[in-house]
C-alpha cells in the first residue's frame, strides 16, 4: 500500500471537519456579518485553526504516550471503545459548548476552537489513521524481503513526534482551507440566510462518523 494513503486520509478529515459549521466557519461568517466586514471573516480563521490544531494534538500526544505503553492490540479495542462511545454519547446529547459574546479576540477564538473541537471529538476520528499507519510500518519492517527490495518505507506517524507534528498541520491545513472556502461562500454569496432553508444534520453525520471510525478501528 503507498506510504501516502495516510496523509491523504488526514487531508480529508480536515477538509470533512472543516465543513462542519460547528468547527468555525459559521462563527466566521457571524463575526463578518457583525462587524460588516470581509477582514473579520479572515481574521477569525486562524484562530480557530490554531485552537482545532491543538484540541487535534493533544489527542495525538495521548494517543501516542498510550500506543508505547501497551500492545497494540489492546490499544486497538480501546480506541474502537472510545470512537464507539464517544459517537453514541453524540447522538443521545448533541450539546456545544457556549460563548458568551461576539467581540472576542485571538485567544478567545482559538479556546472556543479547542473547546469545539474537543466536545466534537475531532482527534479521536484521527486515531484509525495513526493507528493504520503504525500497522502498515510494522507489517513492512517484518517482512525483510521487501524492506531490502529498494521501495518506499511506510511511515510510522505514532513513534515519530517530527511526523506527528507534521500530520496534525497537514489535517488542520485541510480543516482550514475547506472552512475558508465555505465561510467566503456563505458570507459573499448565500449570506446566513441559506442555513435557515437548507440545513443539514451535521451531528447526526458526526456522530455516525465517529462510530464508522471505531468499526474501522476495530478491522485495522
Amino acid at each position: 500500500m503507498s506510504s501516502a494513503w495516510p496523509w491523504l486520509a488526514l487531508l480529508g478529515l480536515g477538509a470533512f471537519h472543516g465543513i462542519n459549521p460547528g468547527m468555525g466557519w459559521l462563527f466566521a461568517v457571524a463575526l463578518g456579518l457583525q462587524e460588516r466586514q470581509r477582514s473579520a471573516v479572515w481574521r477569525a480563521l486562524p484562530p480557530i485553526a490554531v485552537g482545532h490544531a491543538l484540541s487535534v494534538g493533544l489527542i495525538v500526544a495521548l494517543v501516542a504516550l498510550m500506543h508505547a505503553s501497551i500492545s497494540y492490540e489492546m490499544f486497538r479495542w480501546l480506541a474502537t471503545l472510545a470512537l464507539v462511545s464517544f459517537g453514541i454519547y453524540r447522538l443521545v446529547r448533541a450539546r456545544h459548548p457556549r460563548w458568551v459574546g461576539m467581540r472576542v479576540g485571538f485567544g478567545d477564538l482559538a479556546l472556543w476552537s479547542f473547546l469545539m473541537a474537543s466536545a466534537h471529538g475531532a482527534g479521536l476520528m484521527l486515531v484509525p489513521v495513526f493507528l493504520g499507519s503504525a500497522q502498515q510500518a510494522s507489517a513492512h519492517h517484518a517482512d525483510t524481503a521487501h524492506a531490502h527490495s529498494g521501495h518506499g518505507t511506510d511511515l510510522d506517524l505514532l513513534s515519530d513526534p517530527a511526523l506527528a507534528t507534521v500530520a496534525v498541520i497537514v489535517h488542520t491545513l485541510g480543516h482550514l482551507f475547506l472552512a475558508g472556502l465555505v465561510a467566503f461562500i456563505v458570507y459573499e454569496k448565500l449570506g446566513v440566510r441559506i442555513l435557515q432553508r437548507a440545513w443539514f444534520n451535521f451531528d447526526l453525520a458526526w456522530a455516525v462518523a465517529l462510530i464508522v471510525s471505531g468499526l474501522v478501528t476495530a478491522l485495522i
